[in-house]
């Protein structure tokens, strides 16, 4: 592995470890204090400075120091997190990501805005209100030196390599062990860091304080190698510690502290009872005791701030560096361990047991897409083979009760689990696209000056990847339309007695085989009387038009349709919603608008599960052959004569259970034939389409229910109108998969070809 692919794989960890981070920081926005969220969120942070610092990125190590110097107050309850200061932490939690684009792709980050976070996440750390103080005395604060602790230590001559005095306890304050920690297991660890850590972003502070937690520990700091004043090394490391723990935690534990250090570092653990002589240790080698939660390193010396410049290694170091950043995820599997307080004594077994046993659970390999795509590829043959194989079995075995018939029944079954959990590889929840769109809701607030809350739903609702990396776009689109259109003013909210903070609804939830994808808003609804009036005034309908509410909702989709009033970095051009409804459309789904004035609209988009397969039922129509999804299916029957019922010239109804629906020809719709056909001879399908309501499609006969691999007539031919995509059945032949949104909208009086033109447009 070259170190481009050990950068990539980097670089691949940081975007979990960023959805960490958002995701913590909006839990803790939400109310949530829990403190395993708060050291997600700084675990995040600083393993993604750690992996920067791996690689020389000193733009991203510099603002993570910084960043994490904050959320360390926040960890050790020095700083409240309350809505001004995670408003400040969103932010930088956007440049932070902005940061890490750029060291992948290149460019440029706003070094304004850069800067302006920077000093505020300063001033936060340095106790300065940020919503309250202006901006002189933030400023004035941040610049100042710190005061002076309270408490009096000795004065100590010397310094360590981190450019801090050595901490300065006594014996005086510490107690000695009760007997419970008495019997714990002590390990003695060795620690020598080499020039190399420091460059890298890490901190001898932050471990032996993150080595603390885990127990009670000495430490004694060698500082035999350090030299005169004239002769030291600004990036040299001089010292090395000895550390006495007792903990119940284990080595694990102790390692994973020292994990992203210990390829720059001389590292030694040893359990006390494997050295000889142990009972004199403290004789040969005087210990200091720490406090458990080293907070006379809180409050005496603060969070280091201090790091040595970075500075070019040679190849064998960067090497090492870089195969340390390629373990950012069992890195942070192993803080996680480390921070989490488990209970001492005899529970300590039990709780270290169940850890082992989530960790196992929790397993996971980084697979290359491509490698999944080839696999489901070959899956999708498989089923194509098998289908044509039982074909060729039953056509000659009449009885059907051969063994080769039964073998195929099996190798049936088999096929469509293979084929499940192919598709369950490659299903994800859709949790990233949703935590994209609340930096999307905080930039467009902001903007317009709005106050506006993303309320999300459903994250670990799963589907297809090909479909989550195609939600971004049309969900970025709803996002800003919702936000600029829909939610009104704080001033106007207000009166009219509304909340002055907005609220945006994201919803993922599974239904009938596909998923359900909703925004819904709060706001002022869609204005039809200024939508209708906008669509006349670009010749987009007649003046005298009679149209439903649903119609004139559904214009917003048309291209070069806007009701703003005004051009903005917004919206005004009338691009937009249309660009979502050709996106749903490209993706097999469907999009409609439910809208209530002065209460907020709804937008429900449907979305196949996968595009790779479907379930279908294979019918007949004037001699071709069609699939029908199942998922719009609701009922099959068979019409009588007197269900039939005449309506204008061309129309006809069907009578179901007292209510009438309109019945469509299918062979008529696609021009398989010019007239239309007897409906006593065929079939209804009694299908579901949004928009359009039910209609019952006639087809001449069913030939029964498959599950088939979705092949794309556009990639391969192009696009027809009313036809979805195309499958091979099992005796070899071609068929198309009927489209019936398109169908229902042609029943209806729209053209297949202006449908086909639509899709095309922009």
């Amino acid at each position: 592995m070259d170190m481009n692919e050990i950068k990539e794989i980097f670089f691949q960890e940081c975007e979990e470890q960023l959805a960490e981070l958002e995701s913590g920081l909006l839990k803790l926005n939400d109310g949530d204090r829990d403190s395993e969220t708060v050291n997600a969120v700084f675990r995040a942070v600083h393993s993604i400075k750690g992996g920067a610092g791996a690689f020389g990125l000193d733009d991203l190590v510099a603002f993570a120091h910084v960043f994490e110097t904050t959320l360390d107050c926040v960890r050790s309850n020095k700083l409240e997190p309350n809505q001004d200061v995670l408003k400040v932490m969103l932010k930088a939690a956007d440049v932070l990501a902005d940061l890490t684009n750029v060291a992948r792709d290149g460019g440029s980050v706003d070094d304004a805005r850069s800067r302006g976070l920077v000093k505020e996440l300063e001033a936060l750390a340095n106790g300065v209100p940020i919503a309250s103080a202006p901006a002189e005395a933030v400023a004035a604060k941040v610049a100042a030196p710190a005061p002076a602790p309270a408490k009096a230590v000795a004065p100590v001559a010397a310094t360590d390599d981190t450019g801090f005095q050595p901490i300065p306890f006594t014996f005086d304050d510490f107690d000695g062990p009760d007997d419970v920690v008495a019997q714990l297991p002590q390990f003695e660890i060795s620690f020598k860091p080499r020039a190399d850590l420091y460059s890298k972003g890490n901190d001898t502070t932050l471990l032996l304080r993150d080595l603390s937690r885990l127990g009670e520990m000495s430490i004694h700091c060698n500082m035999d190698a350090l030299p005169l004043l004239p002769e030291i090394d600004a990036e040299a490391a001089y010292f090395e510690w000895t550390i006495s723990i007792k903990t119940d935690k284990g080595e694990d534990a102790i390692r994973a502290v020292f994990e992203f250090a210990e390829w720059d570092c001389d590292l030694e653990i040893r359990a006390a009872s494997e050295i000889a002589g142990v009972a004199n240790v403290d004789e040969e080698l005087p210990m200091v005791p720490v406090p458990f939660d080293l907070s006379a390193l809180d409050d005496d010396m603060g969070l280091a701030e201090v790091e040595a410049e970075a500075s070019q290694t040679d190849a064998a170091a960067a090497v090492a560096a870089a195969e340390t950043a390629s373990n950012v995820t069992q890195l942070a599997s192993a803080a996680a361990r480390a921070e989490k307080k488990e209970p001492a004594g005899a529970a300590a077994a039990a709780a270290n047991a169940a850890a082992q046993n989530n960790a196992a659970a929790g397993q996971t390999i980084r697979v290359d897409l491509d490698r999944v795509d080839r696999l489901i590829n070959l899956v999708g043959e498989l089923v194509i083979n098998q289908a044509m194989l039982s074909q060729s079995v039953i056509e000659n075995d009449n009885n059907g009760t051969s063994s080769i018939n039964m073998g195929l029944e099996e190798l049936q079954q088999l096929t469509r689990e293979i084929q499940d959990s192919v598709m369950a590889i490659r299903a994800q929840p859709v949790k990233p696209v949703f935590q994209r769109m609340s930096r999307i809701v905080r930039e467009i607030a902001d903007m317009t000056g709005k106050s506006i809350r993303l309320v999300t739903e459903g994250e670990n609702t799963e589907v297809d990847k090909t479909v989550i990396d195609k939600l971004a776009e049309p969900l970025t689109h709803m996002i800003r339309n919702a936000v600029d259109h829909g939610v009104e003013t704080p001033e106007k909210r207000v009166s009219l007695g509304k909340n002055p903070e907005g609220t945006v609804r994201l919803t993922a939830k599974h239904r009938s085989g596909r998923i359900l994808i909703e925004l819904a808003d709060d706001g002022a609804g869609i204005n039809r009387e200024k939508v209708r009036q906008k669509a006349i005034d670009n010749d987009l309908i007649a003046a005298d038009a009679n149209l439903s509410d649903e119609e004139i909702d559904n214009l917003i989709f048309l291209p070069g349709f806007s009701t703003a009033d005004k051009i903005s970095d917004i919206s005004g051009r009338g691009v937009g919603m249309d660009v979502v409804k050709r996106s749903i459309q490209a993706l097999g789904g469907r999009i409609n608008i439910t809208s209530k004035p002065g209460h907020g609209s709804v937008f429900t988009m449907s979305l196949p599960l996968t595009l790779a397969v479907l379930d279908g039922m294979v019918v007949t129509v004037a001699g071709q052959t069609l699939v029908v999804p199942l998922t719009a299916i609701v009922e099959t029957l068979q019409p009588e004569a007197a269900a039939i019922h005449s309506f204008g010239a061309d129309h006809r109804l069907i009578s179901i259970r007292n209510s009438f629906c309109p019945l469509v020809d299918v062979g008529r719709i696609l021009n398989f034939r010019a007239t239309q056909a007897n409906p006593v001879d065929g079939v209804a399908l009694l299908v579901e389409s949004e928009g359009g309501g039910q209609r019952a499609l006639m087809v001449d006969a069913i030939q029964g229910q498959r599950q088939v691999v979705i092949k794309s007539l556009e990639a391969n031919y192009t696009h027809v109108p009313g036809i979805a995509a195309a499958t091979i059945l099992g005796d070899g032949r071609v068929a198309l998969i009927l489209d019936v949104d398109a169908v229902v909208a042609a029943s209806r009086g729209q053209s297949l070809r202006a449908e086909m033109s639509y899709a095309a447009a922009g």
